[in-house]
């Protein structure tokens, strides 16, 4: 069964784009279909990165959102994965609460994920806790995002409230972990995918190359976690008629 990915996390600044970039290149990695969204016009990141597997979608505007709808019908076997624009969860919600979007999606036979990416501060929280009050995200998978890259001190949110909140909505918790710094910016400053520094002689050492493929790796784990991998599909058996 494929799958809709929203990332997001109200927050600037908190790591949404890394987070879609590399769920764009674990799918990639794994062989399995999908089309990009990148909601954020202000800066584009996705879109820079995974130009080819991704188009662009106005948050506030129903007939561009209505894309989304579009392409989990025109590709059924693809994933399909939304990178979202700080604050924009409302506009979200009413496009989903008007278009009964998940009705559709359910239709066409999609699993709907939210993922949350969080920094270690309290705003993070609080807006965690305001989604939880969203009335149309009650329907879907929520993934928690504790990005190590934005914060290194996440006891505060695994004792509060939001916390408790989202595990009794059976949310997944996933811990992206901290990609060496002279390396993230590398990345950034060449507009590189993941595989590109895991793989290039030219831009990086065999040292760097081996750092960036070690952080894929954890990334990958936490990942499978949360929404499973082709190897899970391959051991799910199949139907047989009798």
């Amino acid at each position: 069964m494929s799958t809709i990915h929203f990332i997001g996390g109200e927050k600037g600044g908190v790591g949404k784009s890394m987070t879609a970039r590399v769920l764009a290149q674990f799918l990639i990695d794994e062989g399995r279909p999908f089309v990009g969204f990148d909601a954020d016009s202000s800066h584009s990141t996705f879109a820079r990165f995974y130009d080819e597997f991704s188009s662009q979608v106005t948050i506030d505007e129903y007939e561009s959102l209505d894309q989304l709808l579009q392409t989990a019908e025109d590709y059924p076997d693809s994933d399909v994965i939304v990178d979202l624009a700080a604050q924009s969860s409302r506009s979200l919600e009413r496009w989903i609460d008007d278009s009964d979007a998940f009705a559709a999606f359910n239709e066409l036979g999609k699993t709907v994920y939210y993922w949350h990416v969080m920094d270690d501060g309290a705003d993070s929280i609080r807006l965690l806790e305001s989604l939880l009050d969203q009335q149309a995200f009650n329907e879907i998978q929520l993934v928690v995002v504790q990005n190590q890259g934005r914060g290194g001190n996440f006891s505060k949110f695994e004792s509060s409230e939001a916390y408790r909140k989202a595990q009794g909505r059976y949310a997944k918790f996933v811990t992206l972990p901290k990609l060496a710094a002279p390396q993230a910016q590398k990345i950034d400053f060449n507009n590189m995918s993941f595989w590109a520094a895991a793989n290039n002689r030219e831009m990086f050492s065999i040292g760097e190359r081996q750092r960036v493929r070690a952080w894929l790796k954890k990334v990958y784990n936490a990942l499978k976690d949360a929404i499973g991998s082709s190897e899970d599909e391959a051991r799910r058996p199949s139907a047989v008629s009798v």
